[in-house]
């Protein structure tokens, strides 16, 4: 656990003004409202996609809140036998904990929470079913590795959530740079050509030829006003939603105080995509002291679903207003250039 330690009366009370009759929670909130969240994509200028998410900061407030930073940095792999690359490219998520955001945790802890956090996201992230299609590059030869660091500045609670919304706009905002096959074949004569048979001896070689063997396959970055299209399947990208449960209840995007004061949490991983009405459950974890039976998991995860179906329909819609902000700012930089 990340937070504070609580004396017995101040769990105590937050328990309490919870389960009352009419539910009090220190910010005023209901039950199942999450508090505010501000975005920023594109924000690392040398990564491929990027971003900047708070949950909770006020509106007059300069600091506060949970925040993290996302990058996805994409590299090339070798795929073969002794090499780590695979074929269609993978995905490798890392999460870091600011020591300034856990100054009361000493490092073996530090060590333990990171660790944590970093389980849960590359499980889902680099699972199979959720990687994107443009990955590859070279069939059998070469694909892009895409790392996905991401950093807590900050803990106020549900961190868990905001990782998965920070994770989700960074693989937005991915773009990936467009490449051209370049295969070098030997000619007749022992002279190298590239693809394009350029500065090869017209009368030394036929398109016909099949004794030509090719010696290697590479490829080049073409030029573009762009990044290069985004990261295909991004659609499918998950969101997580944390439900912190007391006998009879859930509540949602609990304080650190309040995430003390619950004795269990279960995490609850979805990913929609419009080509199928139903959510797809990618991962399910239960934090904390105590059981929670079968018929009631079941019914958490239907609710679940509704909260991260509207968590996902919001963070959609923030995130194609920051699409369209930094593509017209990006097409009026080109032209300016030109």
């Amino acid at each position: 656990m990340a937070f504070k330690t609580l004396s017995k009366s101040e769990k105590s009370y937050i328990q309490a003004s919870l389960q009352a009759q009419q539910p009090l929670r220190g910010d005023g909130r209901s039950l199942h409202q999450f508090r505010s969240v501000t975005l920023q994509t594109g924000v690392a200028p040398i990564a491929n996609g990027s971003s900047l998410l708070n949950l909770g900061r006020s509106s007059d407030e300069s600091i506060g809140g949970t925040e993290i930073l996302a990058a996805a940095k994409l590299e090339v792999e070798d795929i073969g036998p002794a090499s780590s690359g695979v074929e269609g490219g993978r995905i490798a998520c890392v999460v870091s904990c600011s020591p300034a955001a856990y100054s009361y945790l000493p490092a073996a802890a530090l060590d333990d929470l990171q660790h944590d956090y970093s389980t849960v996201l590359h499980a889902v992230f680099s699972h199979a079913s959720l990687r994107p299609p443009s990955l590859g590059i070279i069939p059998g030869r070469k694909a892009w590795l895409l790392t996905l660091d991401l950093m807590v500045l900050s803990d106020a609670g549900n961190v868990y959530d905001a990782l998965f919304m920070a994770a989700r706009a960074a693989l937005w905002d991915t773009h990936v740079p467009r490449t051209r096959a370049v295969e070098y074949r030997r000619g007749i004569g022992g002279k190298a050509k590239d693809d394009n048979d350029m500065d090869v001896d017209p009368e030394s070689h036929s398109g016909l030829d099949t004794r030509s063997k090719p010696l290697a396959t590479d490829f080049e970055l073409e030029d573009s006003w762009d990044e290069g299209p985004v990261l295909g399947g991004r659609d499918a990208w998950p969101v997580c939603i944390t439900l912190n449960l007391f006998p009879g209840l859930h509540f949602l995007d609990a304080t650190t105080q309040e995430e003390a004061a619950a004795p269990i949490r279960l995490l609850l991983v979805y990913s929609f995509s419009a080509k199928s009405p139903a959510a797809a459950l990618h991962g399910m974890h239960l934090l904390g002291v105590g059981n929670v039976d079968l018929a009631q998991v079941e019914s958490l995860v239907k609710e679940g679903e509704k909260y991260a179906l509207d968590i996902y329909t919001a963070l959609n819609a923030k995130l194609k207003d920051e699409e369209l902000r930094r593509t017209d700012k990006a097409r009026l930089k080109f032209s300016s250039v030109r």
